[in-house]
């Protein structure tokens, strides 16, 4: 091979092999799993109970409540009364109405560089923002992980997203994404690992990387990977994480590409989307006027605030 990226590093390091090739089927073994309310233990508890398992390791399991805080509904309350239950029951940590949970995982210092994690929500890619294989998986695959540790995977290609130069005043991480949602498309990423790189993509906040992360969901991605640099090290030491600096973490140069898009950052403008699809985005200036009832702003892709 004339190198890796970086999603084949940290599979091939998963699955306990010297180099993992595009394509092929690997068993790997999962550093974390995180869980929410929502699709966490009234789902897969009910597996576990009827394989007659419990929990591979305890301490490799996060329990987030966010979907249905704070549980002001009849079936919300039942739902978080038992969450907070299993948690007890289980003994795994438990995060229990603090934030979002893509959020909540790395500012509690669960991530580190080089982790394969799977996650029980469509945006666990968000993980991806700190150099993590971090992709999202449905309960039947989840219960799997929690009894054994182990799931399976095709080690995937790599779509390289390159922004050359430095954004303008006033465009963000979500500009950038929905303009790759209009030119890629919902289905740009294949299912694949998608990469961001370039000068606009380093000079950007942890909390900005996250939002790109998250949102390589509506690419179509698998996972949607930052390297690792000393902003990601410096934002994971300050929430806890203990670990060393891997210089390796990162795609070789000449490493096998399924794709390579690169960008002007300079060019872009500040972006919105017309309903009903991300796809469906334009530059602000081209939109036409419209006026606003009500805006939200805790979603996951940006619940979250920089200084």
């Amino acid at each position: 091979m004339s190198g890796a990226t970086l999603a084949q590093k940290i599979i091939a390091r998963a699955a306990g092999r010297e180099a993992a090739v595009p394509g092929e089927v690997v068993t790997a073994d999962v550093d974390l799993a995180m869980i929410h309310d929502s699709g966490g233990p009234r789902r897969v508890e009910p597996i576990l109970r009827q394989l007659g398992v419990g929990l591979w390791d305890t301490s490799k399991v996060v329990l987030i409540s966010d979907h249905f805080v704070p549980g002001d509904t009849d079936e919300g309350a039942r739902i978080l009364r038992m969450t907070r239950d299993w948690a007890l029951e289980r003994g795994v940590e438990f995060h229990d109405g603090e934030g979002i949970c893509h959020v909540v995982l790395p500012e509690r210092g669960h991530l580190k560089p080089g982790m394969l994690v799977v996650g029980g929500d469509s945006h666990s890619p968000t993980g991806g923002a700190f150099g993590a294989y971090m992709f999202g998986v449905g309960a039947t695959e989840m219960a799997g992980v929690l009894a054994t540790g182990e799931i399976w995977l095709k080690v995937p290609e790599t779509i390289m997203i390159e922004w050359r130069g430095l954004l303008g005043p006033g465009v963000l991480a979500k500009d950038i994404m929905l303009a790759l949602c209009g030119r890629l498309g919902m289905d740009g990423g294949g299912y694949q690992a998608v990469e961001y790189v370039g000068e606009a993509i380093t000079a950007l906040s942890m909390q900005e990387r996250m939002t790109l992360s998250n949102m390589a969901a509506e690419l179509g991605a698998q996972a949607g990977l930052i390297a690792p640099d000393t902003k990601t090290y410096a934002f994971l030491r300050a929430a806890g994480a203990h670990m060393t600096e891997e210089t390796s973490l990162r795609t070789d140069p000449g490493a096998a590409l399924g794709a390579h898009h690169v960008f002007d950052a300079s060019a872009l403008a500040p972006q919105v989307a017309a309903p009903h699809s991300p796809a469906n985005a334009m530059a602000v200036c081209e939109a036409p006027r419209t006026s606003l009832d009500l805006a939200y702003i805790g979603a996951c892709t940006g619940a979250k605030y920089t200084t």
